[in-house]
């Protein structure tokens, strides 16, 4: 009632909004937030690696730049081969003690010297240094744009 008075007294025009009012606004705002989030983000399906693959990068169907390597992460005492495109990646650089082979185009790689724009698949067959065979293999595809 006291706001009320003082704008009319002092010619603000209108009473002041209800707090409820805001408050409804608000949250809707942030309902609609919500929605509009779970619509257009991703599926949330969880990508499902063999046990013998810690992670991979890309992951399958990811767009990524012309510059991205590749990455992909075995558990320790697993070697692993990498075909790119159908061609043997000789040059990865593999770290033992992690298990992660890492290999990207260069100028230098007798085969892929870079990326081109497109769909590109990725296979890895591995199996253990030493102990009983656990042979295997894994294919993907992601695009490069």
């Amino acid at each position: 009632m006291c706001g009320s008075v003082i704008a009319s007294e002092h010619g603000y025009g209108a009473p002041a909004m209800s707090y409820r009012l805001i408050y409804l606004g608000l949250g809707l705002v942030a309902i609609a937030a919500i929605a509009f989030g779970l619509a257009l983000g991703g599926g949330g399906e969880e990508l499902m690696l063999p046990d013998q693959i810690e992670s991979i990068s890309p992951q399958p169907g990811d767009l990524v730049p012309p510059q991205a390597g590749i990455v992909i992460d075995l558990p320790v005492g697993y070697v692993a081969d990498i075909f790119v495109d159908g061609w043997p990646v000789l040059d990865a650089v593999f770290v033992e003690g992690t298990g992660v082979y890492r290999w990207a185009p260069s100028p230098s790689n007798p085969t892929i010297t870079e990326w081109s724009p497109g769909e590109h698949t990725i296979r890895v067959t591995w199996d253990t240094l030493r102990g009983l065979p656990d042979p295997g293999e894994f294919e993907w595809s992601f695009r490069v744009g």
